[in-house]
């Protein structure tokens, strides 16, 4: 899948969260939906997006996400 609509995909999830009031409650909200509805090569591909250009597009709050041990798993 390319890239942009991960990134649109990823975007529009973190708008959900984004409201809540704990940042961390809601990075690791974000990180348990792309961990259970996402396939793993769409993960690795958002992943790779974010390593090759330092997160080009994606919110502060998937960003944020990604660094979970909740995505990692």
């Amino acid at each position: 899948m390319r890239a942009e609509r991960l990134v649109t995909m990823a975007n529009q999830i973190a708008s959900f969260y984004e409201p809540q009031p704990d940042r961390a409650t809601a990075a690791n909200a974000v990180a348990g939906h792309l961990r259970r509805f996402w396939a793993p090569a769409m993960r690795r591909d958002l992943q790779l997006h974010v390593d090759q250009t330092g997160g080009e597009g994606v919110s502060a709050l998937v960003l944020e996400a990604l660094r979970t041990p909740t995505f990692a798993r």
